[in-house]
């Protein structure tokens, strides 16, 4: 294949991640932990979903199904023409791999964070197992296992934009949201069976991780600001450390110790390296030929379309669009705030109130207006009452059995010692 040079990286870039288009097409990804409801305290091999979702067939409305390192199941809706038909959609689909589950014994639980459950890493693709040892060698190692294994997020996917200059708007809008989405959404305040004293502890591991990586491209000080996002995104991939190489013998390599842009300067990369390089990147907002948002946490029933519907009505709907841009532009940047917070801070409450007060007027114009009794619903439970899903009582059974299990672990661990030594 051909060499790449920094100028090939700049095309690929601003021809395809912000290929323009008109806004209007809705996609979801949503992740699950899943429990053994006898035992939700267990760890459940992988190998256990994989045989009863196969055996069930493929979702009736195309959904990707996907496992992550911990055993995450994802799925991945299709392109949809429209929040409500997306919804109908991926509704059908999580309903087709909930019940194939149960018929296991086991169920799908929407938390950002395992709530009980430590980290095991049971992926063996060779992506994820070079993943794994590129943060540990970059001191990231504790972060890494956490994100990969113990994390879950809602990920709504939008159009980039008509053209160059509502893909500016669309960016920075996307961006100045974030926090808001963080803290309206949060919904990880557990790890290991107890409290982290943070509402998205998702949301704070991410930010451990490689800054390089995993930073917001766009620092969204002024919403007015005129910077092209695909030259922001073109030097965030050049700039990013490589995180897998494969080797001229077919193998991969984690951590080659370079920046894409010195690898470009060694004539090596080719077009395919440059689009594994940017699926290693993992902004809170990721430019695909679509934006993907990724800073949501998962979210259970009934609620996971909830933000889905949300941040399509505040992008799409120029109405919600000036109102959101109004709301969100006082706390921009407070990524840090929304994870401890959430909408106990009281700029970021006023935020999001003004956010879904929009959304829900801009849904029926959108047609989508059988979302809004939802909608309404989790504003009324949580938003106008400053609170997020973080802030509900936790699920007794399931932190119960993960305190036992750790006690039961860190009693073999002492046990395991104290016989090494003897």
């Amino acid at each position: 294949m051909t060499r790449l040079t920094v100028d090939g990286v700049y095309q690929h870039i601003r021809g395809v991640c912000f290929k323009n288009g008109p806004p209007g097409t809705v996609g979801a990804e949503t992740e699950w932990f899943v429990l053994d409801a006898a035992d939700p305290a267990a760890h459940v091999p992988t190998a256990r979903p994989r045989a009863l979702v196969e055996a069930a067939g493929p979702p009736p409305n195309g959904s990707k199904i996907t496992y992550e390192p911990g055993g995450q199941l994802e799925l991945s809706s299709l392109p949809a023409p429209g929040m409500a038909a997306l919804h109908k959609a991926l509704a059908a689909d999580i309903r087709h791999v909930g019940e194939a589950l149960a018929g296991g014994g086991l169920v799908l639980a929407g938390h950002g964070v395992d709530p009980v459950r430590p980290p095991v890493f049971q992926a063996d693709h060779p992506r994820y197992v070079c993943m794994r040892r590129y943060f540990v060698s970059g001191g990231f190692a504790d972060a890494g296992t956490a994100m990969m294994c113990s994390t879950a997020s809602v990920q709504v996917c939008l159009d980039i934009g008509a053209d160059p200059a509502d893909a500016g708007r669309r960016w920075r809008l996307a961006h100045a949201l974030g926090p808001v989405l963080v803290a309206a959404f949060a919904n990880s305040p557990l790890h290991g069976g107890r409290r982290t004293g943070l509402r998205s502890t998702r949301q704070a591991i991410w930010t451990a991780l490689d800054p390089s990586r995993t930073l917001p491209v766009h620092d969204p000080g002024a919403l007015g600001g005129s910077g092209d996002p695909a030259e922001a995104w073109t030097r965030y991939a050049l700039d990013a450390p490589v995180m897998v190489v494969r080797t001229p013998s077919g193998e991969w390599a984690a951590d080659p110790g370079m920046t894409f842009r010195e690898w470009l300067g060694k004539g090596e990369p080719d077009l395919r390296d440059l689009t594994y390089h940017l699926s290693t990147l993992f902004p809170p907002v990721r430019p695909r030929g679509w934006l993907e948002l990724r800073m949501i946490d998962a979210l259970p029933e009934p609620y996971w379309p909830v933000p889905v519907a949300v941040a399509t009505a505040l992008l799409d709907d120029p109405r919600a669009a000036a109102a959101a841009e109004e709301a969100a532009e006082p706390v921009a940047g407070l990524w840090a705030e929304s994870a401890r917070y959430g909408l106990t801070d009281p700029a970021l409450a006023a935020a999001a109130r003004a956010c879904f007060t929009a959304a829900l007027e801009a849904l029926p114009r959108l047609g989508a207006a059988e979302l809004v009794p939802l909608v309404d619903e989790y504003a009324r439970r949580y938003v106008e009452r400053g609170r997020s899903p973080a802030d509900d009582p936790p699920p007794s059974r399931e932190v119960a059995g993960g305190v036992r299990n750790a006690a039961a672990r860190k009693a073999a661990g002492n046990q395991q010692k104290t016989d090494a030594q003897a």
